[in-house]
């Protein structure tokens, strides 16, 4: 996308909507903006109607902050919370068939880098843990296996959040939800590690209780998939709704569960991704 599309046509200029006029203004497009300067920008989304407290919508925010190029990036979600509010950020997304979010993506990248063989656009997946782990998770393999250059951020509530509270492969072993009243009978899927195995170059686990950490490692998983490969960035985004906890203890749960050791922050960077990061990240000290 250019950011040209992003300026009035002069006779049109007046009957812009304020927020509009905004975001041209004070938007985070063509600036070296990220979460750090959150509250002094007008943010890629604003509001939305996920449940209070949601951990998804905390996530979806700092994500969507921590873009190295909104301008030139698409983001393709799927069914789920997420995709209520998608239709409220502006951005360029994609909302996929539920499951099939990968393998959407892959053909968008491959496409935009026929359209624009001189310019890098940034294909994003932002996905439930039902799409990702379970539903889609043949889809999303595939897409490791054959080393595309995009990014999977897996929004982790440990449910299927948005039609009732289901159990899903990365729920805790004996979670009681909704819909499963004698709780998990097997262990949260070790996706992360099923990343890296499947090829991915950089793997990375975090949560919203930490956001300038969440920053570094989304903007890392980005930057790496443009020129080395498939990324995957797995982010603990606890439901209260569906968990039945107060919506202003989800980041205290965060950190009572990261105490625990039943979430745990990590990071796998491949040989040849830790070369490009560690050469991108010295040329930005330089500038």
């Amino acid at each position: 996308m250019s950011e040209n599309i992003l300026k009035f046509t002069p006779c049109f200029e007046d009957i812009m909507p304020d927020e509009y006029k905004e975001l041209v203004a004070s938007g985070p497009y063509g600036k070296d903006l990220g979460v750090s300067q959150l509250g002094s920008y007008k943010e890629l989304l604003e509001e939305h109607p996920l449940c209070a407290g949601c951990g998804l919508a905390l996530s979806l925010r700092l994500i969507l902050a921590s873009l190295p190029n909104p301008a030139d990036t698409v983001i393709v979600g799927s069914t789920g919370c997420s995709a209520l509010a998608f239709p409220q950020v502006a951005l360029h997304n994609i909302h996929s068939l539920f499951g099939n979010q990968n393998a959407v993506a892959s053909g968008l990248k491959r496409a935009l880098k026929l359209r624009y063989p001189d310019k890098t656009k940034d294909v994003v997946v932002v996905a439930g843990d039902g799409a990702t782990a379970d539903i889609g998770l043949d889809m999303v393999m595939q897409s490791w296996f054959r080393g595309e250059n995009i990014t999977t951020i897996m929004l982790d509530n440990e449910a299927y959040a948005n039609t009732g509270g289901q159990e899903s492969g990365m729920s805790q072993q004996g979670a009681v939800l909704n819909m499963a009243p004698k709780g998990k009978n097997f262990p949260k899927i070790s996706l992360p590690e099923i990343a890296r195995e499947a090829g991915c170059a950089y793997v990375a686990v975090t949560s919203p209780a930490q956001p300038k950490r969440l920053e570094k490692m989304v903007r890392r998983a980005i930057l790496a998939a443009r020129e080395v490969g498939p990324t995957y960035v797995q982010i603990f985004a606890p439901c209260p709704t569906n968990y039945k906890f107060k919506p202003q203890e989800t980041i205290s749960l965060i950190k009572k569960r990261e105490k625990e050791g039943t979430h745990k922050t990590r990071e796998y960077i491949s040989p040849q991704a830790q070369e490009f990061l560690a050469m991108v990240e010295e040329a930005k000290k330089d500038e």
